[in-house]
């Protein structure tokens, strides 16, 4: 069987590691033949693929990034896209299946391509963990374990100097990286997309830990929105696909908490350095696991689901409960984590 791959959306550490998992067992299990398309689904409406033999792969899954490269393409919407266009590249490579790897855009665009009787598979990514259907997603792991080593560093240079340091991190509809980075931390607050939080009371947590002869640590996600705005701070334009440019809802808390506590408070935007470098060991098995199941699901004829976790179990489950709806951060684990703040 021939099999093409490709990785679409943001990039996050892992996704070398589910190309090597998908290739080593559609080899060495099946004997399939696999290729790369790339540049996510653009690749497939240009028909650019690569070839991806056992040895294009060997050691993949320590690398960060992606080898097939990504984009934001839709494949209905875009230019040169639709059901037909993708049929006709299909037929003239060969390609009997595609396992798309990519978050809720990219896995929305497979169910209407598995919903007009494309053999399409999915494979869940994300390093905000915000995907439905699944517990967990390969990258955010490697995302919480880059934040907490930064925050840890910020408190050192924070506790030095007596600062308020103020951590910015990834996170546009859901905070779990805020969240769990947060707690790893030992965070004095942590402000997330789902919870509105006031002024007053960032700046009670604050003093509250200044006043013990600590150095307070906030940890924010980029897409908190503060009060007195309705949207997310976005003045640096739009991306790609249309979607506001986050970033500097962590100076704007800087300059507020100076402003209301008198407490010198500084800035850090972690930005896209969570989502570079080498996969954590968690995520590698991870990935690798759902390549490999991805696989499978191919040979079952399984189209229209992703692979997913359920606890420690690799499960299937339709694309359609994939893009229900984001997976945020419910009340309790909100509630948990609060009752740590300001303390």
């Amino acid at each position: 069987m021939k099999i093409g791959l490709l990785t679409s959306g943001g990039d996050c550490p892992g996704l070398n590691a589910v190309i090597r998992g998908a290739v080593l067992q559609g080899i060495k299990t099946y004997g399939d033949e696999l290729v790369g398309f790339l540049h996510g689904w653009r690749g497939v409406l240009d028909g650019r693929a690569i070839e991806l033999p056992r040895a294009r792969v060997r050691g993949l899954a320590r690398e960060g990034g992606t080898i097939l490269g990504t984009s934001r393409t839709n494949p209905i919407e875009s230019p040169g896209g639709g059901i037909e266009s993708i049929e006709r590249v299909l037929d003239e490579l060969g390609v009997e299946a595609i396992v798309a790897i990519g978050g809720e855009g990219s896995l929305a665009g497979a169910k209407r391509l598995s919903d007009a009787g494309l053999p399409v598979v999915g494979v869940p990514k994300t390093i905000d963990n915000d995907l439905s259907g699944t517990d967990y997603t390969f990258g955010f792991d490697t995302a919480v374990s880059i934040a907490t080593d930064a925050l840890d560093r910020l408190r050192t240079t924070g506790e030095s100097h007596h600062r308020c340091m103020v951590a910015e991190v990834m996170g546009r509809h859901a905070g779990w990286i805020a969240l769990h980075s947060g707690m790893s931390a030992g965070a004095h607050a942590v402000l997330i997309p789902e919870q509105r939080v006031s002024m007053d009371q960032l700046c009670t947590w604050v003093r509250e830990v200044y006043e013990r002869g600590r150095a307070p640590l906030v940890v924010v996600a980029e897409g908190f929105i503060p009060e007195g705005h309705d949207e997310v701070l976005s003045g640096k334009g739009v991306e790609q696909d249309g979607r506001p440019r986050l970033g500097g809802v962590g100076e704007y808390l800087t300059a507020e908490i100076e402003r209301l506590t008198g407490i010198e408070t500084r800035a850090a935007i972690l930005g896209h350095v969570q989502r570079g470098g080498a996969p954590t060991g968690f995520d590698r098995v991870l990935a690798t696991r759902f390549g490999m199941a991805a696989v499978d699901l191919v040979h079952d004829g399984g189209w229209g689901q992703m692979v997913a976790t359920r606890g420690t179990e690799i499960v299937r489950v339709d694309f359609a409960e994939a893009v229900s709806g984001l997976k945020t951060v419910p009340q309790h684990r909100w509630d948990e984590a609060r009752s740590l703040f300001g303390r």
